[in-house]
């Protein structure tokens, strides 16, 4: 076991024995909303594909970060929340953006085209990454 990992458990355990409350981890994403509307006109269902592609490879890509090893422990506890950027644009820039602060993310590309169309986020305590998402809203 990676040793910062077994170092996130012996806190979680502290805690959990002390009664305090583990640090809540949330896997962000951001999905381009242009996408579902024309010219484009995405099903749903490759809409979702494209989020689960990105998140299922920020996990994989991040798996020996401390939180997420904690984050995939309790499967039935996992939070992620789906955010909304108008176009591909905005979601480079927001990639950009969290390149330059060190956040740990993924942009997915969509095969073969090369289209953007999702950033996944690592799980992170929200405190940390807020001030770079706080702008965008909720997919619908």
């Amino acid at each position: 076991m990676h040793r910062e990992v077994g170092a996130v458990f012996r806190w979680a355990w502290k805690m959990a024995a002390s009664g305090a409350e583990p640090q809540i981890l949330v896997q962000y994403l951001v999905l381009r909303k242009d996408l579902s509307q024309a010219p484009f006109s995405w099903p749903a269902g490759a809409l979702v594909a494209q989020a689960c592609h990105a998140a299922t490879s920020a996990l994989h890509i991040h798996r020996d970060h401390p939180h997420t090893a904690a984050y995939l422990q309790d499967l039935g506890r996992m939070r992620k929340v789906v955010l909304e950027a108008a176009d591909e644009s905005t979601l480079k820039e927001l990639a950009e953006t969290l390149q330059q602060k060190n956040i740990d993310h993924v942009l997915w590309l969509e095969q073969p085209e090369n289209i953007a169309t999702c950033i996944a986020l690592r799980p992170y305590p929200k405190e940390e990454v807020n001030q770079y998402l706080k702008k965008y809203r909720l997919f619908k």
